[in-house]
C-alpha cells in the first residue's frame, strides 16, 4: 500500500473519530432530560434529586413550573403508593413544549401507585365475626362512602334481592316517578333512611334512585328522581346498601346515620392480613386549559403509573338517571334524543358522572403503558377542546363505569371546543360496569379523527366500543372520518344487563371505517350495530362469530352505508338483524356485497320479515352448515330474487372454511367466495401488538 493511501485512510479515521464524538455532543444536547424524583419517602423541603425526592407530585410539578422547557424534563415516581385526598390538577403553566415534553414515569424497574382511597383501621372484631368501625366524618355528615375494596378486590355492597332482581308489578300513572311492587319487597321505613338505593334496570341503561314516600295499602313506591323511560319499560330492579341485606361473607354496609361500616369477612380474612380501602377522591389528575382562549395544557406524558381508586357521588335530592352509555351532560343542556319525537326533556341528575383522569383543552397528551384500575366511574375522559391526544399500551380494568371517555355529547359548530384525533391503541380493556351498568369500554362522541385499534376488549360492558351520539339526522354534527380497526373484542358480557352491541356506531359518521376486527365469543350481544341514522359508514373485513343476537344489525333508519367482505357466523338469532325506529326518515340501510352467512339454525335474518326491502344486496354468500336447505325469511333464493328483488347474483354453498366450529376463518383453495369476489380476511394482526411494532 503506498504512502499517499495511507496518509488518506489516516485522515479518514481522524475525522471519523471527530465526527463520532461531535454526533455524541449533539445528540446530548439535543435528548438530554432534566431529571426529578418523587419517592413515598421523600421531603418537598428536598431538591427533588435521585438521593433527596420530593415526596408530592405537586412538588415537582411545581417545580416544573419554573424551569425552561428548551429540553426534555422527566419526573420519576419511585415504587410505592401515593395516597391523595384531591386530584392533582395541571393547567396550562405546566405544559412542556415540542423541544422540552414533560414526562411522569415510573421509575425503572418500579411501581408507583397513585391511590385515591385511605386505608381503613381500628376494626373491631365481634363474637358474630363480623368487622366494624365507626368513621366520624360519616356520623357527622362530612363524608359518606358507597364502595369498599378489601385485599385489592371490590367488596359486595350489601343488597335485595340477593340473586337476580325483582319485577315491577304495575305501572302507574306517573311511571317514571314511581311503580308498584309486590308486598315484603320494600320495607316502608326505608323511605326514612337516605343511604338506601334503588336501582331499576332499563334496556341497556340503569337508574339509581332514593326512595321519596312508600305507599303501603297500595304497594307503591315513589321516588325523588325519575327514570329514563317508564319504570315498567324494565329489566328489573333491586335496592343496595340495606342492613337486611348483610347475609353472606364478602359484603359491606355502611349506616350512614350512625357512620358504622361493618363488613363480613371471607375465610381466611383478618384485619391484619388484608387491606381495607374506602376511595375518597372522584379523580386523580385534572388537565384544566382554557380553549376558548387558546390557553392548553400541552405535551405531557404519563407512563408505568398505576392508578386506583377513585370515589363516586350519587345527586343527595335526585339520584341518577341517563338514556345512554353511562355519561352526562357536559354542559347540562336538554338532549334531543329523537325518541317519539319528544326528545328528553333533561337528565335526570345534572351530577357529574366523573372520570379518574379527566381532562379539558388539552392538546398533545400522551398517556402510555398505565393501568387504571379500582374506580367508582370512568378511568379516562379526555373531554371539550382536546387534540391529538395518545391512549397507547395501558390496561384498564374494572371500572366503575367505562374505561376510555372521549369528547362530548354535544354538537359543536366552534373548531376549538371539539375534541378531535385521538389514538386509543394497544390497550386491554377488562371488566367495567360494576356501579354504573351501562357503560362502554370506549366511547367516542361528537368528535372526529380518531383512531380505535390493536385493542383487546373482553368482560363487563355495555358495549366494547362505542362511536358517535345523536340520534337524527340534524343538525349536523361533528362526528366523522373515526377508524375502529384491529380490535379484538372477545366473551363480552355484560350481566345483568346484557350487552347491547359489541361495536356501536350512532348517527351521521361520514368517512368513519370499521375493519379488521374480531368480534367473538360474546354471548347475549349484537356484534356491530348500525344504530338509529348512521349513515355513510363502510364496514368491511370483519369476522363476527359465536355470538347470540345478530352478528349485524341495523335499524330500519339508516342510509348510506356499504357492508361489504365480512364473515357473519354462528349467531343463535340471525346472522343479520333490522329492527327500531322504521317509519320516522328514510328507512334504508345500506349496500351489502360480498359478505359471506354461515349459521346451524336456518337463519340468515332474524325476523321472518321486514317492513320494507330497501336496501341493496348482492354477491353474498349463504350456508347453514346443519345441512338443512337455506331459506330467506321462508323463501327460496330463487324466490327471494324475484319477489324481494335482493341477491340477484349472491349463492347458497359452502364457503369451506378451515375451521369455523373453532374459530378458524380462513378459506380452502377453491373457495366459491372467492369467485364472488371475496377478499380473504388476514386477521393476524388484531388485538395488542408487541411494543416493537407500536407506532
Amino acid at each position: 500500500m503506498n504512502r499517499r493511501l495511507i496518509s488518506s485512510l489516516s485522515h479518514f479515521g481522524i475525522m471519523k473519530t471527530v465526527l463520532s464524538f461531535a454526533l455524541i455532543f449533539i445528540t446530548t444536547s439535543v435528548f438530554a432530560s432534566v431529571e426529578y424524583y418523587v419517592a413515598p419517602d421523600g421531603n418537598d423541603a428536598n431538591p427533588g434529586t435521585q438521593s433527596k425526592p420530593f415526596i408530592t407530585l405537586e412538588k415537582a410539578r411545581d417545580t416544573v413550573r419554573q424551569i425552561p422547557k428548551s429540553e426534555p424534563v422527566t419526573v420519576f415516581l419511585r415504587g410505592g403508593t401515593y395516597r391523595l385526598n384531591k386530584p392533582v390538577v395541571f393547567t396550562p403553566e405546566d405544559s412542556g413544549t415540542v423541544d422540552g415534553p414533560i414526562t411522569y414515569a415510573a421509575y425503572p424497574g418500579e411501581q408507583p401507585v397513585i391511590s385515591g382511597g385511605r386505608a381503613v383501621s381500628g376494626w373491631k372484631v365481634g363474637a358474630d365475626e363480623l368487622w366494624t368501625v365507626t368513621l366520624p366524618e360519616v356520623a357527622e355528615g362530612k363524608a359518606y362512602y358507597r364502595q369498599l375494596f378489601i385485599g385489592g378486590k371490590r367488596a359486595s355492597r350489601t343488597r335485595l334481592p340477593e340473586e337476580g332482581m325483582y319485577q315491577v308489578a304495575a305501572a302507574t300513572k306517573n311511571p317514571k316517578r314511581e311503580f308498584q311492587f309486590k308486598p315484603g319487597q320494600i320495607d316502608p321505613d326505608w323511605h326514612n333512611r337516605d343511604d338506601v338505593e334503588l336501582v331499576v334496570l332499563q334496556h341497556w341503561t340503569d337508574a339509581r334512585l332514593r326512595i321519596e314516600s312508600v305507599d303501603e295499602k297500595n304497594h307503591t313506591v315513589r321516588f325523588t328522581g325519575k327514570t329514563f323511560r317508564p319504570s315498567n319499560w324494565s329489566r328489573g330492579w333491586y335496592v343496595e346498601n340495606v342492613r337486611e341485606g348483610l347475609t353472606r361473607p364478602g359484603q359491606w354496609y355502611l349506616d350512614r346515620t350512625s357512620g358504622v361500616l361493618t363488613y363480613w369477612p371471607r375465610k381466611g380474612e383478618t384485619p391484619e392480613t388484608v387491606q381495607a380501602i374506602l376511595p375518597v377522591t372522584r379523580q386523580w389528575v385534572r388537565l384544566t386549559g382554557d380553549y376558548k382562549n387558546d390557553r392548553h395544557v400541552e405535551h405531557l406524558v404519563f407512563r408505568g403509573i398505576t392508578f386506583e381508586h377513585t370515589a363516586w357521588d350519587l345527586d343527595e335530592k335526585l339520584g341518577y338517571s341517563y338514556p345512554q352509555a353511562a355519561i352526562s351532560l357536559t354542559r347540562g343542556k336538554p338532549l334531543w334524543l329523537g325518541w317519539g319525537r319528544e326528545g328528553l326533556s333533561t337528565p335526570q341528575s345534572q351530577v357529574e358522572v366523573p372520570a379518574g383522569f379527566y381532562a379539558v383543552g388539552a392538546h398533545d397528551i400522551s398517556l402510555e403503558e398505565n393501568t387504571f384500575q379500582n374506580t367508582g366511574a370512568w378511568g379516562v375522559h379526555f373531554d371539550r377542546g382536546c387534540k391529538r391526544i395518545g391512549f397507547k399500551g395501558n390496561t384498564v380494568e374494572e371500572m366503575g363505569a367505562g374505561g376510555f371517555r372521549f369528547g362530548s355529547p354535544d354538537a359543536t359548530t366552534d373548531p376549538s371546543e371539539e375534541a378531535s384525533e385521538a389514538a386509543i391503541t394497544d390497550n386491554v380493556f377488562r371488566d367495567g360496569c360494576s356501579v354504573y351498568l351501562g357503560a362502554p369500554a370506549v366511547w367516542i362522541g361528537l368528535s372526529s379523527k380518531n383512531r380505535i385499534a390493536h385493542n383487546e376488549i373482553t368482560g363487563r360492558w355495555e358495549w366494547a366500543i362505542s362511536c358517535g351520539f345523536q340520534w337524527g339526522y340534524l343538525p349536523p354534527q361533528n362526528a366523522r372520518e373515526n377508524i375502529i380497526e384491529y380490535n379484538d373484542c372477545h366473551h363480552v358480557i355484560n350481566r345483568p344487563l346484557n350487552t347491547h352491541a359489541v361495536i356501536y356506531l350512532l348517527g351521521v359518521q361520514p368517512g368513519t371505517m370499521v375493519r379488521y376486527n374480531r368480534v367473538s365469543y360474546c354471548d347475549g350481544a349484537h356484534g356491530i350495530c348500525l344504530d338509529n341514522s348512521a349513515a355513510m359508514m363502510t364496514v368491511e373485513n370483519n369476522v363476527i362469530d359465536h355470538g347470540q343476537r345478530g352478528a349485524m344489525v341495523f335499524n330500519f333508519n339508516c342510509l348510506g352505508n356499504l357492508i361489504q367482505n365480512n364473515i357473519f357466523a354462528f349467531s343463535y338469532e340471525g346472522q343479520i338483524s333490522r329492527y327500531g325506529d322504521q317509519g320516522e326518515w328514510l328507512d334504508q340501510t345500506g349496500i351489502f356485497y360480498r359478505n359471506i352467512y354461515y349459521f346451524k339454525n336456518d337463519r340468515p335474518f332474524n325476523r321472518p320479515s321486514w317492513p320494507n326491502y330497501d336496501c341493496i344486496m348482492d354477491y353474498n354468500l349463504y350456508f347453514d352448515a346443519s345441512g338443512r336447505p337455506v331459506t330467506f325469511q321462508g323463501l327460496s333464493l330463487k324466490e327471494w330474487q324475484e319477489q324481494k328483488k335482493l341477491d340477484q347474483h349472491s349463492i347458497v354453498a359452502d364457503p369451506l372454511f378451515v375451521d369455523p366450529e373453532n374459530g378458524d376463518f380462513r378459506l380452502k383453495p377453491g373457495s366459491p367466495a372467492l369467485k364472488l369476489g371475496f377478499r380473504e380476511i388476514d386477521l393476524s394482526r388484531i388485538g395488542p401488538r408487541p411494543k416493537s411494532q407500536q407506532k
